[in-house]
C-alpha cells in the first residue's frame, strides 16, 4: 500500500504541477511523438487497464464473497428506481 499511495502522490502531484501551456508541448515516448495532454490520456488508460485486472483477480479470490464496486449484477433497474426517487424529492 505505500508503494502504490507513493506512486499516486508522483502522479497527483506531477499533474498539479502543469500548466495549460505544459499540456500542449510534446514529449516522446518510446519514439513517438506525443502531446502531453494524449500522454496523459494514455498512462490514465493504461493505468485503467491494470486496475481491471487487480478486480479481476479481487474477485477470483473473493469468490462469492465479492462485493461489487459498482452496481452489481441484475440491479441496473433496482439502482435506476433509487436514483430516481431519490432525485425527484429535490
Amino acid at each position: 500500500m505505500m508503494v502504490w499511495e507513493k506512486g499516486w502522490k508522483v502522479l497527483i502531484a506531477t499533474l498539479t504541477g502543469l500548466s495549460e501551456q505544459d499540456l500542449l508541448k510534446n514529449i516522446s515516448i518510446r519514439g513517438e511523438n506525443h502531446m502531453v495532454i494524449e500522454a496523459i490520456e494514455r498512462q490514465m488508460a493504461h493505468y485503467a487497464y491494470h486496475v481491471g485486472q487487480i478486480v479481476y483477480i479481487g474477485k477470483q479470490l473473493k469468490d462469492n464473497n465479492w462485493k461489487s464496486l459498482s452496481i452489481p449484477k441484475g440491479k441496473s433497474e433496482e439502482y435506476l428506481k433509487e436514483m430516481l426517487e431519490k432525485h425527484q424529492d429535490k
